[in-house]
């Protein structure tokens, strides 16, 4: 037997999907989230895996992991003690940053404080020029001084980000040397290895949180494997990366920063996969769990990246799935402003206690504590009812703290909560869809996470969505996509040069090198290299432009055509984005990139045949609020839903890791793939 298993952390569940290679069948399991101890809920849902399937753990070949360490790390502050090393007179750059508003017209705003304090920030007397000349040599014993100043602050990290070090990393190995043999317990982050790449803000931004996360990810990553040892799992722990490909968890461990949105990217990889092949390549993801509410767009089946981010106020440059992050999920808290208005979120219960409806000390209300009174969840809602909701408590708990001291009844408060959470869910939509050019209405909304379907037809009503698509297993979409992933590293280097000045056989010779490195990491995690796809692309702008635009470069050794091809891409892909092109203005070349890409095994999940339509059997009836009214809505069991079926709203679907609402005048059916298909063709 042969399986491979995928398994997402989110704030309340974690969430785990079995892929039986042999029978091209998969399996769920969902289990609540230790928060102390992470590792604790991965081994307990592997253990009810094993149990329910009577299956045997070693024959569990691949394990594909999404992880929130490095996340969580950085958005509470908790990670290590760490320390910066810089060329002397460029101490300051994290505090100085880019020196514009982050908020224009907030006079209170404040910027994040650096992660590294300006005390821990030592310098050395070095310089590099951006051509890669070193102007002024770097003297060993004076790096040794700094070096013990470093002891003496008893760090647990050190990011060592030298100027131009990009052009010319010889400097910063020198140090990264030192530093290994006179600090061995002390993690080390060399730009140059991290981030070879110019903007020095950028590029020392995302060291500093390497080094800042390293120490607990690698920590983490080690537990974790010891504990699949001991639930019986024997192959390698991998793990899912933000751009939404896989690496070793030793690659993990080294580069961190490049797990930051590991969960969330294996979302959108999952729900966009799911929505090709059920026939909409253009797709809104939305994943709503117990935190956190993540959109992404994709248009025609690609999954759009990002190499410029920014989490809490730090930059991280490293390519990424294109995700916008909110903090509207099931657990996100309503509470009242000092201006009496109602807020929700973002400050959230969490696994522990959790809404107010778990019983587990919660008191304050949550959009999982409205959904609850206004009949959209049930008190057998989750877990397959194997986790009870008390609506009693919900509903004393919107009372007190909302309905009362606004002077509304219970439901209206209720429904005032999930107005307010929808509207700044709505608000993220049209970030990543209108603001980019794009008309939401050409598209779906692919509606995944415990929470999404409960939310989906309404944001999609509000913005005229034609389509609703929920798949097979909504609350363990990210843990499905983890195993549709591939394989896949990134390379860049910076260049900046003139494309039409750019000699072919030096380019050639440095997509060359990023290439023999793509290779040789492939190697070491078991992949050879007749199966691994590279792809070469270059950032490039008009010259005197600030930002740049990716485009596809010729594969094998480069000519002046290959050149010239590059230069009328750069031209069309600028009138696509912008609208318009400038032939009369130089294109300069800013970075080059390499992307290497494995494929792996993954679930197809194959369509059955439609053998015409019915309406199935309604399990119950109940009361549900819709704008105002309650209205008896049909309650169906999904796990009773065949192809072809079709269901009339208002209705409400349950099964195991989510619920889905069907508003009235809308109607859902199942797909040759058992997917919900939403849409406002009115009641049949």
């Amino acid at each position: 037997m042969s399986y491979r298993l995928g398994v997402d952390i989110g704030g309340t569940f974690t969430d785990l999907a079995l892929y039986d290679v042999e029978k091209d069948r998969i399996e769920f399991a969902k289990t609540p989230s230790t928060p102390a101890d992470q590792t604790l809920a991965v081994a307990e849902g592997v253990r009810m895996l094993v149990d329910r399937h009577g299956l045997d753990p070693a024959d569990i070949d691949f394990f594909i992991h999404g992880t929130t360490v490095a996340i969580n790390t950085l958005l509470e502050r908790k990670g290590a003690r760490t320390a910066l090393i810089t060329t002397a007179g460029f101490r300051d750059v994290l505090l100085i940053g880019r020196q514009d508003r982050p908020m224009l017209y907030d006079w209170r705003v404040r910027r994040a404080e650096p992660l590294i304090p300006r005390r821990l920030s030592f310098e050395v007397e070095e310089r590099v020029l951006h051509t890669g000349e070193v102007l002024t040599s770097l003297e060993t014993e004076a790096v040794r001084g700094v070096i013990e100043r470093v002891r003496s602050a008893d760090v647990d990290a050190v990011a060592v980000c030298l100027l131009h070090s990009y052009a010319n990393p010889a400097h910063e190995r020198t140090i990264g040397e030192l530093l290994a043999a006179e600090l061995p317990g002390v993690t080390v982050a060399l730009s140059s290895d991290v981030l070879p790449e110019f903007k020095e803000f950028d590029r020392m931004s995302t060291t500093a949180i390497n080094a800042y996360v390293a120490p607990g990810t690698a920590r983490y990553l080690r537990a974790l494997e010891a504990r699949t040892a001991e639930a019986g799992v024997e192959t390698d722990v991998h793990i899912m990366q933000s751009n939404g490909g896989i690496t070793g968890a030793e690659t993990a461990a080294r580069r961190p920063v490049r797990t930051v949105l590991s969960g969330p990217a294996a979302g959108v990889i999952g729900g966009v996969a799911l929505a090709a092949q059920a026939g909409e390549p253009n797709a809104i993801t939305v994943d709503m769990g117990g935190t956190s509410f993540d959109i992404s767009l994709s248009y025609d089946g690609e999954v759009r990246h990002t190499q410029d981010s920014e989490i809490e106020g730090f930059p991280v440059k490293v390519p990424m799935v294109d995700i916008h992050t909110l903090g509207a999920g099931g657990g996100s808290i309503a509470w009242i402003d000092a201006g009496g208005a109602l807020r929700v979120g973002p400050r959230s219960a969490g696994a522990e206690p959790g809404p107010a409806c778990y019983g587990k000390g919660g008191t304050e209300p949550t959009v999982t504590d409205a959904n609850l009174v206004l009949g959209r969840l049930s008190a057998a809602s989750l877990l397959g009812g194997e986790m009870r909701l008390d609506a009693e408590v919900a509903g004393r708990a919107i009372e007190e703290r909302i309905a009362r001291p606004l002077g509304l009844s219970l439901e209206a408060a209720a429904e005032g909560i999930i107005r307010v959470v929808n509207a700044a869910m709505l608000k993220g939509i049209r970030v990543v869809s209108v603001a980019k050019g794009y008309d939401p209405r050409e598209f779906c909304v692919a509606a995944f996470g415990g929470a999404g379907p409960l939310h989906a037809s309404e944001l999609a009503r509000e913005l005229d969505i034609p389509r609703v698509l929920v798949p097979i297993a909504p609350g363990v979409t990210s843990a499905l996509g983890l195993l549709m992933a591939d394989m896949r590293h990134d390379y860049v280097r910076t260049v900046l040069r003139l494309a039409s000045e750019s000699p072919p056989d030096e380019l050639t010779g440095r997509f060359a090198d990023m290439e023999e490195e793509a290779l040789a990491q492939m190697e070491r995690e078991g992949i050879s290299a007749d199966g691994v796809t590279l792809l070469r692309l270059a950032d490039a702008r008009y010259l005197g432009q600030g930002f740049e635009l990716e485009v596809l470069v010729d594969g094998g050794r480069l000519g002046p055509g290959q050149v010239t091809d590059l230069i009328e891409r750069f031209h069309a892909a600028h009138k696509r984005r912008y609208g318009y092109e400038s032939h009369e203005n130089q294109v300069e070349l800013v970075n080059l990139r390499v992307v290497a890409l494995a494929n792996l095994p993954r679930p197809q999940l194959a369509p059955e045949r439609l053998d015409g339509t019915r309406t199935p059997a309604e399990r119950e009836r109940r009361g549900v609020y819709f704008d105002g009214r309650r209205l008896q809505a049909g309650v169906y069991d999904r796990t009773a839903l065949a192809p072809g079926d079709i269901l009339p709203g208002p209705a409400i679907v349950e099964q195991l890791d989510a619920t889905t609402v069907i508003w009235p005048e809308q109607r859902a059916r199942v797909d040759a793939r058992r997917n919900l298909i939403l849409d406002w063709s009115g009641v049949p």
